[in-house]
């Protein structure tokens, strides 16, 4: 009986050299996503220090937290336009340079460096957010939900773990230091990026690509993807905020408000080691996108009925909004047809949800001081959990932007 025949040498070679370049590509992702998240993440723990060091008000000391969401939104938009200008691999790395240029602005000099190296690692965050999914979409069309799913949970352990590192590395070196040694992180990612070998010609600077920004925009299935990235982001940036005071107020002791923070951004984490096996075997998302922002809800709900159980709610609400934010950011691969497309998404998306997301918190803390007590803000954040599985049963459905 005969088979078939054997690949010749050239064909096993370039066979070879596809599965190493992939596999070179994969770490390189893995690296940008341990930028999206840890810059930032290491700052809180070190606020009290900062603003006493540099004499920050309380509404400056805000304004750190909310000025990365908003470079976030107005940046956001432009991720396609770099891509036509430099290419996507340019384009990366130019973000990844900028990271640890604002990470060591932020760290050199008096407050007006530290909100200048603020907004300019916020704007080489955005890119890499907008630009990730396109990536994927370009080189694991087949992976997409696997690969969102690990770079998530690249981006939340990186985090974690900075967050949990910085204040040690602050009480041996100073502030300072120990947030500049934060610049390790890009400036690795940064020389890995530029050793890998280059990309597809299609995605070069100056190659012809479709401007797909305008119909992305006009499309109804574009601003489902939209509100449920949106919603998602909010009601987790409002958590992020006031948790450690909704528990406080509850009653819940100030150390134990702490870890419970930090178990948010832990399980959060966690959805990315499972939604990709489960992704795959579905023929839709709706089902899961629903259940995680009605996993959220519940959380929220429980905050405001059973404060005594806050461990419980607090885990739940992890494992719901980071499987969320993962099924979001897969559905800019999988809702649109190719790489320049899943660019204009992203930016859209990250655009109009970091909007939201900047204006959460500063709402539900109006609403707490208009109405006293966390009874109204939780309850509208419930009503946001589920506007957000609403949306992510319409986003889930198994179809594409048109082209």
């Amino acid at each position: 009986m005969t088979g078939l025949p054997l690949p010749t040498r050239p064909m096993r070679t370039l066979i070879q050299s596809r599965s190493a370049r992939h596999a070179c590509l994969l770490a390189g992702i893995l690296l940008i996503a341990a930028n999206l998240r840890a810059p930032f993440t290491a700052l809180p723990p070190l606020l009290a220090t900062v603003r006493a060091d540099l004499g920050l008000g309380t509404v400056g000391a805000g304004a750190l937290t909310t000025l990365p969401l908003l470079v976030f939104a107005i940046v956001s938009p432009f991720g396609a336009r770099l891509v036509r200008a430099f290419g996507l691999e340019r384009a990366l790395a130019g973000a990844l340079a900028a990271i640890a240029a604002g990470v060591l602005l932020r760290s050199a000099g008096p407050a007006g460096w530290l909100y200048l190296g603020t907004g300019l690692a916020g704007a080489g965050i955005a890119v890499g957010n907008v630009l990730l999914p396109s990536l994927v979409k370009r080189d694991f069309p087949d992976d997409v939900a696997a690969l969102t799913g690990a770079y998530a949970l690249a981006a939340g352990l990186v985090a974690a773990l900075g967050s949990a590192a910085v204040a040690p590395l602050a009480q041996a070196w100073g502030w300072r230091a120990a947030l500049a040694a934060f610049a390790v992180l890009p400036a690795v990612a940064l020389l890995a990026w530029l050793a890998l070998p280059r990309a597809q010609a299609g995605m070069a600077a100056g190659a012809p690509a479709r401007r797909q920004g305008p119909a992305v925009w006009r499309s109804a299935l574009a601003w489902q993807v939209t509100l449920f990235l949106g919603l998602n982001s909010t009601v987790y940036y409002i958590a992020i905020g006031w948790l450690p005071t909704i528990l406080a107020d509850a009653g819940v002791a100030a150390t134990r408000a702490g870890s419970l923070h930090g178990i948010l951004q832990l399980a959060s984490a966690v959805p990315g080691l499972l939604l990709g096996p489960l992704l795959r075997r579905l023929r839709d998302q709706r089902l899961p996108a629903a259940g995680a922002a009605l996993l959220a809800a519940v959380a929220l709900a429980g905050l405001q009925l059973a404060p005594q159980w806050a461990g419980a709610w607090v885990a739940m609400f992890g494992l719901g909004s980071g499987a969320s934010f993962i099924l979001g950011l897969a559905f800019v691969g999988l809702r649109t047809g190719n790489a320049q497309q899943a660019a204009a998404l992203s930016g859209m998306a990250q655009c109009a949800g970091y909007l939201l997301a900047a204006a959460g918190p500063m709402a539900i803390g109006a609403l707490h001081d208009a109405l006293g007590g966390w009874d109204a803000p939780l309850g509208a954040c419930v009503a946001l959990a589920l506007a957000m599985a609403g949306a992510g049963v319409l986003a889930g459905r198994n179809v594409r932007i048109p082209a």
